[in-house]
């Protein structure tokens, strides 16, 4: 769709490998070598950064530097950019699943308690059946998918592959985003750098086994089919084939609308922002996507609406909700701290090269303008809605395709047209410049614009870990806490309650349509240091009054512990107050505990124990 020659030719030469598989295996090898000597049985607040063997940091260091040199020859086939891509992901996706034996994340816990729900059910199911849980069931979509998939593979649960969902979710998104960028270029080496880019600073870590993991990918895939078939151009050249591209479109827009609650506003302000764009002046995309997400919100999902819509409207242009700070919600300790502080860095950094990137092509900003607007359309968002203090890490994540284009333009050399080409040649500067650069390509290919970029890339690669891994502490579950509560789960009577610290720990959401939760980090900070101060007599108080044949259980486990000290919750030292109160009070049993927690009931009054 353009007229761009885009980048210069490389010169080849002793600078670029010989053979670009060397490094990608050797990169491999010693990945495989890291994860059978990684230790994650003990991680401290630096989560798997510091477990991970020097050997993942070497290879991930040789694979960053034989895709920089082999992006960048022109006589390599795009396959091999392709190749160090997958070995990325592989590297960066598969590690966690590879190294822990359990599932992470205790969101990703929360919607196989949906699924299993869904499943148990039969159906979907209103608020006054399932609480503030009904909410999933007014976006069914990605929980009705994974459990039919889940009857199709035979499994007893998703948690048999929910690890492993970061790498597919991330491999969802290649083809579109591929699309997206050879719609503005026909240069592999932006539309590569650009795809690594996007890999290396997407931490947001929303590629977990979720709703939007999958409504991000088609949000992404609606842009692509816009971006190249419904543009002016593309009209003019096959108006009979809209019609089948608009049914595709609606298809898309339907999955992504009863799956997730903010992705369609995301869709809505990218294409709103196309409009502004003369070579986007379509409104079928936007007029289908406001239609549909209108529909639904006015019929399935008004319950939720109706009555979130107070504080919604409240929240508007509330732009400091989305970087507050305070109990509950500030990073703690050296490890959380340095974590924070990787993943602004990155996120700083790809936020700066495209705006380098912006200035400096001139061509790339005329012709690649429609994904300018597109990077810039969530902007908005972050005064519209605090997100629950999560919208400022949403825009980011739906900025990626359009910022990682620009930022990958920066580290790449300038873009030509044709035109300027042709002209440049009759006046007879080609010529001179050449001569001018004859004695110094040694210079140029051993110079700062390959080996500034290549720093800035593998400086962006390597930040990437303690950015996504960082907080493995909090999310990672060993198997001694699954077991201790699923222990809790099945011995559970209909109408118990689970007090908790908070609700970081597995399967947090077993059994929520007939179990009651209480997470006492929730409440109020005057009734917490009431439970500080007084843990036991305070716990047993707020655990009665539950009717037989429920059970109230106190469950505190190595995930609550991890997420209340790094989040500047509670301590160890005051939560260990509290363990020891509740071990050593009368009114308490002890049912269980492992190295990685402990389970309590409280005994019945005016009977007997059992």
């Amino acid at each position: 769709m353009t007229d761009l020659s885009d980048l210069p030719p490389v010169r080849s030469g002793r600078g670029v490998p010989a053979w670009p598989g060397v490094p990608l295996l050797v990169a491999l090898a010693l990945w495989a070598y890291a994860m059978r000597h990684t230790d994650v049985s003990r991680l401290d607040d630096y989560g798997l950064v510091s477990a991970l063997h020097p050997a993942f940091w070497a290879g991930l260091a040789v694979l960053t530097t034989g895709f920089w040199f082999t992006v960048r020859d022109p006589r390599r086939p795009a396959a091999w950019s392709a190749a160090y891509v997958l070995g990325l992901l592989v590297m960066e996706r598969a590690t966690q699943a590879v190294l822990y034996p359990t599932p992470l994340y205790a969101w990703g816990w929360k919607h196989e308690a949906v699924i299993d729900h869904l499943l148990t059910a039969g159906g979907l199911q209103t608020a006054d059946q399932v609480g503030d849980m009904a909410v999933y069931d007014q976006w069914p979509g990605f929980f009705a998918a994974q459990a039919a998939l889940q009857r199709l593979l035979g499994v007893d649960s998703v948690a048999m592959y929910m690890a492993w969902w970061p790498l597919v979710s991330s491999l969802m998104l290649l083809l579109p985003l591929l699309l997206i960028y050879r719609t503005f270029t026909e240069d592999r080496r932006l539309i590569w750098t650009a795809v690594w880019l996007f890999y290396v600073a997407n931490w947001v870590g929303q590629d977990y086994f979720s709703p939007q993991s999958v409504a991000y990918a088609l949000h992404v895939g609606v842009l692509a089919v816009v971006l190249r078939r419904f543009g002016r151009s593309a009209v003019r050249r096959g108006r009979p084939r809209q019609a089948v591209w608009t049914v595709v479109l609606t298809v898309l827009i339907v999955t992504i609308v009863i799956s997730h609650q903010l992705t369609p506003g995301m869709l809505v302000v990218c294409l709103l922002a196309l409009c502004l764009s003369r070579r986007y002046r379509d409104w079928v995309p936007v007029v289908t996507t406001v239609v549909i997400f209108l529909a639904w919100c006015l019929t399935a999902a008004l319950p939720f609406l109706s009555a979130a819509m107070p504080d919604m409207i409240r929240s508007i242009g509330d732009v400091g909700a989305n970087v507050e700070t305070g109990y509950g919600a500030t990073p703690t300790g050296t490890g959380a701290i340095a974590t924070s502080w990787a993943a602004r860095l990155l996120s700083g950094s790809v936020l700066l090269l495209a705006a380098v990137g912006v200035l400096r092509q001139r061509v790339l900003r005329h012709r690649a303008w429609p994904l300018l607007l597109v990077a810039a359309a969530p902007l908005p968002m972050f005064a519209a809605s605090s997100y629950g203090s999560e919208m400022i890490f949403r825009v980011l994540l739906f900025m990626l395709p359009g910022a990682a284009f620009f930022a990958a333009a920066a580290l790449l050399p300038k873009v030509r047209t044709l035109a300027a080409d042709a002209a440049a040649q009759q006046a007879g500067n080609r010529q001179a410049g050449n001569r001018q650069s004859g004695g110094s390509s040694k210079a140029r290919r051993w110079g700062i614009g390959t080996w500034v970029p290549l720093a800035a890339l593998l400086g962006g690669t390597l930040a990437f870990v303690p950015a996504y891994s960082g907080k493995d502490r909090i999310n990672y579950f060993p198997p001694q806490e699954v077991a201790l509560v699923r222990q809790l789960f099945d011995q559970a009577p209909d109408g118990s309650l689970v007090v908790a610290a908070n609700r970081n720990y597995p399967d947090a959401y077993a059994s929520y349509w007939s179990v009651d939760h209480y997470w006492f980090l929730d409440d109020a900070r005057s009734h917490v240091d009431k439970i500080v101060r007084y843990p036991a007599a305070t716990l047993a108080d707020d655990m009665a009054g539950v009717e037989r044949p429920g059970r109230a259980y106190f469950l505190l486990t190595q995930g609550q512990l991890a997420n209340s000290e790094m989040n500047g919750q509670l301590d160890k030292a005051q939560l260990d107050r509290i363990r020891k109160s509740v071990a050593a009070s009368p009114r308490f049993r002890l049912v269980a505990e492992n190295s990685a927690g402990w389970l309590y009931v409280l005994k019945r009054s005016g009977g007997a124990e059992r």
